[in-house]
């Protein structure tokens, strides 16, 4: 019999998260070419403890701060769900950087 991973307590998942990140901006989002690249669950598969690393447009111009504004306030429903929440935030250049790097 195929294992199935479990289904978080929180109902938050990477699906729910890059979903309400990828709205448009007028809807609370960060626009449809944002990436959720990374995502983890630290938690052991409850769900309360998520980790992402999140590719974004919209984070140009923004300190680290500025970005996880954005970031929390597209997805402060979920947040709320959570136990604890951490976003990485990158902008398409940084993160092709970062890969070219770590190459």
């Amino acid at each position: 019999m195929a294992e199935t991973e479990p289904v978080p307590t929180s109902g938050v998942t990477e699906h729910t998260i890059t979903t309400l990140l990828q709205k448009p901006a007028t809807e609370g989002g960060l626009g449809e070419g944002t990436k959720v690249v990374k995502f983890g669950d630290d938690s052991g598969g409850c769900g309360q403890m998520l980790n992402a690393t999140i590719v974004s447009e919209s984070f140009q111009g923004k300190r680290s701060l500025a970005r996880h504004k954005l970031v929390n306030s597209a997805l402060k429903t979920d947040i709320a769900k959570i136990h604890a929440w951490t976003a990485t935030c990158y902008t398409p250049e940084e993160w092709e950087k970062k890969q070219t790097a770590s190459s």
